[in-house]
């Protein structure tokens, strides 16, 4: 599991290393991993590191030593180096340093974007160290014109510890931000590197041990693994039958939208369930029988006239709302479904109606609501985008003021329910964002809520998952570089062989 933590906590850490060490040890282990990652890059890209042209963008806080120090060791190794000076002081001994081999410094507070520019453009590694983890809020001339001509660089950029402009304990961008190829981060990973909008700027993220682990608090932000999830997944043993594997509930599909039955299901049918109970009307049960005769069906002609799901039979979970529509007999689904005793998961349609009549959540088992930004902007009454913008702040409100597990759809996947920590997702791919992924991902979660983890551990691996069917259904396999649209159904295909990967 990779931990990731807020800008006041590690500082807290640093500080409470620092207070055991000499004066300046961290900054050296710092700067000792940067200038390794950057050699790793330059040789990559160039061969070698010597006759490199390194351009170092030097803030005021300590990033800006730390990027001073390793232009020194790549200074020593032969690379060209220089350091745009831009803030209003700067780390003399990082400087010091940079000089006393041969290394040349540019004041930015003398007016010359242009040559500022020139540098950038010409560098073949432009280092960032501009704004540290302390960074919040917009960022100030020269900051922002600086950030922008990184966008223009034909060489490599790479952030130090965090991309300035981006804020390290949210991941929320306000205004120019650098956009690095690769971050190294010092000592912990940050809250910012794996949340988007943030994450889409840090690029790779390197991860260099400086000793802060035994000085960090419990974070609030983790990212499984692939082993993390593995020993999550419920695997079917020698006493195994269709009821202890799970038989999952599909409440889903209506006349107008059948296709979201059918992937929902065939989700299910891939994740593994022991067996699919499918509810619907007329047309959505024949499609699902013709495409999935695994599962058993249910025709629901009158749901205003009684309970819809009495006769469906024994189910572990339930999973409701893709396509289901939301007029008055979508809601009577919805609450037979949410008066049971057993998990649910919400989505699509289902969160219009919880939307339209909280009171449907009052209910005792667990309950997991999967929304993308947009729906989860009708649960909480805020503008998509802001929660776009703040999404681990969202999330988390989400989970408080609702009471249920929350999986927020997107470019970065996050699950919070309260009290524990948001777990990112850091599978899937661009390719995702087209229609009926988010049903699939439905009867995944519904499988494993099915299977008996709970709702915080069902919607990880479901996460995980179903973002690593993605990967596998746009590129082949995941050693491939060729990559192709793909669509919802290829996403529930490939979940075998995903499985099979973890």
């Amino acid at each position: 599991m990779r931990t990731a933590y807020t800008s006041d906590q590690i500082r807290a850490a640093e500080l409470a290393l620092m207070a055991k060490l000499p004066e300046g040890t961290l900054m050296g282990r710092a700067a000792a991993g940067l200038a390794a990652v950057c050699a790793g890059l330059l040789t990559g890209v160039r061969g070698r590191v010597y006759g490199s042209h390194v351009v170092l963008l030097i803030g005021s806080g300590d990033n800006g030593g730390d990027a001073l120090y390793a232009g020194a060791r790549l200074a020593r190794r032969g690379a060209r180096v220089v350091a745009v000076l831009a803030g209003s002081r700067v780390h003399e001994g990082g400087l010091a340093a940079l000089r006393a081999v041969g290394g040349r410094a540019t004041d930015l507070r003398v007016p010359i974007p242009e040559q500022a520019r020139e540098l950038i453009l010409e560098a073949d590694l432009v280092v960032d160290g501009l704004v540290g983890i302390g960074g919040s809020g917009a960022l100030r001339e020269p900051y922002a014109t600086l950030a922008g001509l990184t966008a223009q660089a034909s060489g490599l950029v790479v952030a130090v510890d965090v991309p300035s402009g981006v804020d390290a304990s949210t991941g929320g961008v306000d205004g120019a931000a650098v956009r690095a190829q690769v971050t190294v981060t010092f000592g912990a990973y940050k809250n910012g590197l794996l949340i988007d909008p943030g994450a889409r700027f840090a690029g790779a993220v390197e991860f260099v041990d400086i000793g802060l682990g035994p000085y960090l608090p419990d974070p609030g932000v983790a990212a499984p693994t692939g082993e993390d999830v593995a020993d999550l997944l419920p695997r079917p043993g020698a006493e195994s039958d269709k009821y202890r594997r799970g038989v999952v509930g599909i409440a889903a599909g209506s006349d107008r939208y059948t296709g979201a039955a059918v992937l929902a299901v065939g989700g299910a049918v891939r994740a593994g369930a022991g067996m699919v109970r499918f509810v619907s009307s007329a047309e959505p049960v024949r499609l699902v029988r013709a495409r999935w005769p695994e599962a058993v069906t249910t025709i629901v002609a009158d749901p205003l006239g009684g309970n819809p799901v009495e006769e469906v039979g024994r189910v572990q979970a339930w999973v409701l709302g893709p396509g289901l529509g939301t007029g008055a007999e979508a809601h009577a689904v919805a609450r037979a479904v949410l008066s049971t005793q057993v998990p649910v998961l919400v989505d699509a349609d289902g969160l219009t109606l919880i939307a339209r009549d909280r009171g449907l959540l009052r209910r005792d088992a667990p309950t997991l609501i999967t929304p993308h930004a947009g729906e989860l902007s009708r649960l909480l009454g805020v503008p998509r985008e802001r929660i776009e913008a703040r999404r681990l702040e969202h999330v988390r409100r989400a989970a408080a003021e609702l009471g249920v597990t929350v999986l927020l759809k997107g470019s970065t996947t996050l699950v919070a329910e309260e009290d524990r920590p948001v777990r990112v997702n850091t599978t899937g791919t661009p390719w995702l964002a087209t229609g009926g992924t988010g049903d699939v991902l439905a009867g995944i979660a519904g499988t494993l809520l099915a299977g008996g983890l709970s709702c915080y551990d069902a919607a990880s691996g479901a996460a995980y998952v179903h973002g690593l069917a993605a990967r596998l259904a746009v590129r082949g396999d995941l050693a491939g570089r060729a990559e192709a649209p793909i669509a919802a159904l290829d996403v529930a295909q490939a979940l075998p062989e995903a499985l099979r990967v973890l």
